[in-house]
């Protein structure tokens, strides 16, 4: 189990355990939902492929092979697994 502490600004740092199982990084965005039962969830907040679409187009950046993606994802998911 994990704890925390509520700074007097009202802040709490998610601790690491937390972080990594929920695969957080810095500027990710959560949600906090509170139950009836006076319980918190947190829950990290997921984009729509419409909300992120075109973002990483920049005018006059020279396009790459899907050879080249499919290479890049395949040694970021070994590097994930090491």
């Amino acid at each position: 189990m994990a704890f925390a502490t509520l700074t007097s600004k009202g802040q709490v740092t998610i601790p690491k355990e937390v972080r990594t199982s929920l695969q957080l990084h810095a500027g990710d965005k959560i949600e906090f939902v509170v139950t009836e039962g006076r319980e918190a969830l947190l829950r990290p907040v997921t984009k729509k492929v419409d909300d992120v679409f075109g973002r990483l187009h920049k005018p006059g950046r020279k396009p790459i092979t899907i050879e080249k993606i499919d290479a890049g994802i395949r040694q970021k998911m070994q590097d994930s697994f090491r």
